[in-house]
This record gives C-alpha cells, structure tokens and sequence, in this order.
C-alpha cells in the first residue's frame, strides 16, 4: 500500500486526511499549528516537522493550503520544502485551491526531479470533507490520476480527469463562479421573503424541488436558520477564490461582470467583520443593508 503524507491539516485537510487513515493508508502529518498534528499522532499518523521530512518518508503527498504563495512556498523552498526532500516515481497531489498558472510552474519544477504533480482541487466543503463525499477536480498525467485513484475514492464520491496540469484548477475556477453566484442568490432569497413578510422556511420548502433546486438551496438553510453561521468553508476563503476567478478571466480574455459583483459582496462581508464565518453567511451584507435580521427556526 502507498506511503502517503498530508500537509495543511484545516477544517478540510484534517477531515480528508482522516479518511486516508481509516481507507488504511500510513499516513505522515505535517502542520503549522502542531495540535492537529498532535491529535492525528493519537489517531495512528506520525508526525513529521518540515515539508522535506514528510516527502522522503511517503511514495504519495497531499498539500491542502489556503493560497497559491503557501503551495509554491511548501512544494518549491530549496531547504524545506517538498522539492527538497523529492525522490524518483513521489506524487504530488494539491488539493488547494490556487492559480491554474501557479499549478503548472510547480507541476514543471517537481517535474525536474521525477515527481509526477497533480492539480486536484476540491468541492463539497466540511461536510464532503467529513463523509468522504467530496468531488475532486484534477489536472495533471492521466497514468498519475490513474495512480492515485484509490486514494480520491477513499475521500470522494465522483474524481474527474479533466485535462492536463492547471486543468483542475481551472474547472475549480468554474465551480467557484457558480458557488459564488449561489450563496448570493439565496441570501437574496431568504431575505426578500422575509422582508415581504413570508416564512423563508415555508419559501425554502415551496422551491427547493422546483426549477430553483441546488445544492446550496439543499444544504445551507439548515443551518442559517438553526443559526449556525459557523464555517464548513470561510467566507475569507470564497472572496480570495474568486479573486482567482477574475484573475483567471483577465487571463483569457473571459468578461466575468457577475462575479466580479459578488466578490465585492464579499469584500464587504470581510469589511463588516465576519471573514472567519461561513460562505453562506454572505445573508450578513443583506441584513446589514436591509436591517433586518434572518428568522431562526422555532423548531
């Protein structure tokens, strides 16, 4: 069974790298806050302190980080990084979400040294992290994406091979269009019934199965309306996402006026205090504007 290591042990990464310990595979953990780590040792991982130390015990490495800089920074540092502690036939696989650019300089570099990489962003949040449910978008080797399929099935439902290096992150740049656009539309939503003097549960309830069906619409209502705006993704995380969408457009030459508006909601949203809370508390910038605060459920 492949050796694998897991660097960047958030709300994400420690779920996904736990469901790499019970799927069996030995697991080495490298984190920069150590009482995750510490946790995970108790769970049957081992600890490794640098990067470098966790790529030379591992034949497979997962980073899962918040930017492109903190990837670029652990794959490509001379001294600690996974560059340089890389052997013959090691995987890199990213599950981060960062520039498509950025996804193939380290694909490129890694490659000097016979590391085959892998752009495998994510989607599904805390709750996809948790149940192994997760989608994973991937760029890279299609005999890489073969290698590491047992690995994405032990943390995700449907993996895709979408194309060649930073084809990943560009259908994670697409997935982050829609999500954005989303959160927004349901806030909106919620809001105006409310406004107007109707349940937004009973709304939520009346169109949910209808044309207007998502998974935001499925997922998030729950749990604004318990009034739980805790993160399952942070809202600080959606707003630098959708920067690399608008960089990506420009890029491309893609016009992207929509999310263009609804990172602006988000820079608000940041503005009025609330970046560590989830994506979906967006309804925040609503409330604000509106002075009206979201009915929680009398259930």
């Amino acid at each position: 069974m492949e050796r694998v290591g897991y660097i960047g042990l958030g709300i994400m990464g420690a779920a996904i790298a736990r469901n790499l310990m019970k799927a069996g595979f030995p697991l080495v953990v490298h984190n920069r806050s150590q009482a995750i780590v510490n946790q995970l040792v108790n769970e049957g991982a081992t600890a490794a302190y640098s990067p470098k130390e966790v790529a030379q015990q591992v034949d497979i490495i997962f980073t899962n980080l918040p930017d492109s800089p903190d990837v670029e920074q652990v794959a490509l540092d001379p001294h600690r990084g996974i560059l340089a502690g890389a052997h013959e036939g090691l995987l890199f696989i990213d599950n981060s979400t960062i520039k498509p650019e950025t996804a193939r300089l380290i694909a490129d570099k890694l490659a000097s040294v016979g590391v085959s990489a892998l752009d495998a962003p994510v989607s599904g949040g805390d709750i996809g992290a948790r149940n192994a449910t997760l989608t994973i978008m991937v760029g890279g080797a299609e005999a890489s994406f073969e290698r590491a399929m047992p690995l994405f099935a032990a943390i995700g439902k449907k993996y895709v091979w979408v194309g060649e290096s930073g084809a990943g992150q560009i259908a994670k740049v697409c997935n982050q269009i829609i999500v954005g656009a989303q959160m927004t539309a349901l806030a909106e939503a919620l809001i105006t019934a409310q406004k107007a003097g109707v349940d937004p549960e009973r709304m939520v309830s009346a169109i949910q199965s209808g044309a207007a069906q998502m998974w935001a619409l499925d997922v998030k209502p729950p749990r604004l309306f318990s009034g739980n705006r805790a993160p399952g993704f942070k809202a600080y995380m959606q707003q630098k996402d959708l920067g690399i969408v608008l960089d990506t457009g420009k890029t491309y030459g893609v016009p992207l006026p929509l999310t263009a508006l609804v990172q602006q909601l988000y820079t608000a949203m940041l503005q009025l205090g609330h970046a560590e809370l989830d994506n979906s508390a967006i309804i925040t910038v609503y409330e604000h504007l509106t002075q009206i605060q979201l009915k929680e459920s009398e259930k």
